[in-house]
């Protein structure tokens, strides 16, 4: 009998669909696992992608996206992260996830190795996976502030066999929010091994302190792709959009592999996503103030549990630690659902570096964290002991 793929049946499923699976079957956990915004999308947004599907946006669009939509995006590139990029250097597409897979397959052959973050999103491995392509880590340093550690970055580049360096900043699951130098390094580190840099903006944002930097503003020589989303930033993770920008070569290369893929990004989730960028952004300021909120309380429970890690600077999760219990991250993020009724993401799914720690999401009602982040706190001392 035929075999399916081998590169597929191996690949590493999400250790977060895998606890989220587990907390669907206790209603009454308290979920702290989803990357999730708990605020319902803006509801001019919700009106204006009505209006588009009762005005006839209900076939297909252009590869790239509609017109319309990729000018306002150029808009939105231009004065909120200083990219100069034409309409035609934009392609619309599902969700973020869509836009990282088709940048790395257009810029990955099979073999290649990618340098993705360590700890960071699983979902970069599983690409590659899927690509046949091969991960290489690169450490984020808890003791200081998980940013990079480049001297290692740098010795991992100079591998022939690397094509891509995947940067994410602010960062899942650290909330490392890089400072320029540190990006201008990355960069540097880029140019130097003839590396393409894919830039993961997906939190832009959501940022607490310092500031989001661009890289693609800091590289002229078009090796720089950056991704963005519109579902963290506007509660839209269900309408699935986000766009890529970049070289109008290489964005001519992805567009090329969209069109096997999904053929182009839905036509009234475009219409949603147009109405968000160039509409009242007070909503976005209510959200990122409202996380900050949890963030602070968060971290004052994990600090004064003894569990804080790292102060996140952006995005919405923060990390703890579990050393002190003697069990790897996927047992303790098991056990505490089953016995104490709270999800949280195992440490582990994002890379080596996280086996000691979970991850808890801000992105939830403030009295569910803070309860669950009580109830991790119980649970560490009393499997601790």
């Amino acid at each position: 009998m035929a075999v399916p793929a081998p590169r597929i049946s191996a690949m590493k499923r999400s250790g977060i669909r895998e606890i989220m699976d587990l907390a669907n079957r206790r209603p009454d956990t308290i979920r702290l696992e989803v990357g999730e915004p708990d605020f319902a999308t803006p509801a001019h947004v919700v009106e204006a992608a009505c209006a588009a599907a009762r005005g006839g946006y209900t076939h297909y669009t252009a590869s790239r996206g509609l017109p319309e939509v990729r000018e306002v995006i150029a808009a939105k590139l231009k004065a909120e992260n200083g990219i100069a990029a034409a309409p035609d250097d934009i392609l619309v597409t599902c969700g973020a996830v869509n836009a990282l897979f088709e940048t790395l397959a257009a810029l990955v052959s099979p073999g290649e190795k990618i340098l993705v973050p360590d700890p960071g999103w699983p979902n970069y491995e599983m690409m590659a996976a899927t690509l046949s392509a091969r991960v290489e880590r690169y450490p984020l340093l808890p003791g200081n502030g998980f940013l990079p550690d480049l001297e290692r970055l740098d010795r991992l580049a100079a591998d022939p066999d690397v094509k891509v360096l995947v940067v994410n900043s602010p960062g899942n699951p650290t909330g490392a929010v890089f400072p320029r130098p540190v990006l201008e390094r990355l960069v540097e580190i880029a140019q130097r091994h003839d590396l393409f840099l894919v830039s993961d903006e997906c939190y832009e944002q959501i940022v607490f302190e310092g500031e989001h930097v661009s890289p693609a503003t800091l590289a002229d020589d078009g090796r720089v792709l950056s991704v963005f989303s519109m579902s963290k930033s506007y509660a839209m993770t269900g309408w699935r959009m986000g766009y890529v920008t970049g070289d109008s070569a290489l964005i001519e290369l992805i567009a090329k592999t969209q069109e096997p893929v999904i053929a182009c990004a839905t036509a009234v989730a475009q219409k949603a996503g147009q109405a968000a960028l160039s509409g009242d952004q007070s909503y976005v300021r209510e959200m990122v103030a409202s996380y900050r909120s949890r963030r602070d309380m968060a971290v004052d429970l994990l600090r004064a549990g003894g569990a804080l890690i790292n102060e996140p600077r952006g995005a919405f999760y923060v990390l703890a630690d579990i050393s002190s219990c003697g069990m790897d991250s996927v047992a303790f993020a098991r056990r505490l659902v089953t016995e104490k009724q709270v999800a949280v993401v195992p440490g582990s799914t994002f890379g080596p570096a996280g086996s000691a720690m979970v991850r808890l999401s801000l992105a939830t009602d403030r009295e569910h964290l803070r309860i669950g982040t009580q109830r991790l706190l119980e649970a560490r001392e009393e499997w601790s002991r």
